[in-house]
């Protein structure tokens, strides 16, 4: 089944994190990182199942070898900065339905990175990884890499910093809402081009980006393993800490079915007066989607007749 999963995160100096080290680990290949001195060597990958990158349309008849160069690219990003605590790149790691065909997973990674590239003006280096072959890993987990510029694309170099980079005070001056609500908006298209990939593909499976209460799911969340676990374990290493985080997930999953079961009706009596609890929540919550004004009361009453 199709899952939801997006998650952002900034690289840069204040976490010793390298741009080039970073691209080099994603696409599986050899960089040296001009600023450090340091070569990131992971050129033996044997997952990667796609790389490119995506540039702003409005380049798309201009030489830029120097952004479609990985190496360059990000020496270029690196070189860019100054500040000691500077953000160097931006990740958006997603997750891929695995009842897509290797060439529609490459579909929806493409046209959500130009898209995040056209609102943004920066470079974005997508990656799409196959699941790592080790014990105890997902054989689902489909997921790409969409390492972005912090600096818009020009013909010759990384020009000022993005509109996302922008503290909300300089957001307000260029009529722009606060930077949250950027995120916000990438979670929903996220949602809406990975539907829109399954309905092409005529697969009827469904994501939602909203929270398990806003769907009006009552149920358990997933655990959120901590990148740091998660990188772990892609390495087919153990981690105590992912570990750990299931089995506390499935000790509360535990918990709630013990006492949905300790709350079924027991005899007549409790049957009637869970329905009609039942029937007053759903009434209530009709009531509240309805248009102001045109509120039905309802017949409260009809199941105790």
């Amino acid at each position: 089944m199709a899952v939801y999963f997006l998650y952002m995160k900034s690289l840069g100096r204040a976490n010793g994190s390298s741009a080039a080290g970073a691209a080099a680990y994603r696409a599986g290949e050899r960089i040296r990182d001009e600023r450090s001195g340091k070569i990131y060597d992971h050129s033996d990958r044997q997952d990667v199942m796609h790389k490119e990158i995506i540039l702003p349309n409005r380049f798309a008849g201009d030489d830029v070898a120097w952004a479609r160069d990985r190496a360059s690219l990000w020496n270029t990003a690196e070189s860019a900065e100054n500040r000691k605590n500077a953000r160097v790149a931006r990740e958006y790691l997603v997750a891929l339905p695995v009842e897509l065909s290797p060439e529609q997973r490459i579909g929806l990674v493409r046209g959500f990175s130009q898209e995040l590239s056209e609102r943004y003006r920066f470079a974005v280096d997508a990656t799409i990884h196959a699941p790592r072959d080790y014990a105890g890993s997902d054989p689902r987990n489909y997921h790409a890499h969409l390492l972005a510029t912090t600096r818009e694309v020009g013909l010759e170099g990384l020009g000022a910093k993005t509109t996302l980079e922008m503290n909300d005070r300089d957001r307000r001056i260029l009529g722009l809402g606060p930077t949250i609500n950027e995120l916000f908006h990438v979670r929903q298209r996220w949602a809406a081009a990975t539907n829109e990939a399954l309905r092409e593909a005529h697969i009827a499976a469904h994501v939602d980006h909203r929270s398990l209460e806003a769907q009006g799911i009552d149920r358990e969340p997933r655990p959120r393993i901590p990148q740091a676990a998660f990188e772990l374990e892609r390495l087919g290493l153990h981690s105590v800490v992912a570990e750990r985080m299931r089995e506390e997930h499935q000790a509360r999953v535990a918990a709630r079915q013990a006492k949905e079961f300790a709350a079924e009706p027991r005899n007549l009596e409790d049957i009637r007066r869970k329905a009609r609890e039942d029937w007053l929540r759903l009434r209530q919550r009709e009531a509240e989607a309805a248009p102001s004004g045109s509120k039905d009361r309802g017949h409260e009453d009809d199941l105790t007749r």
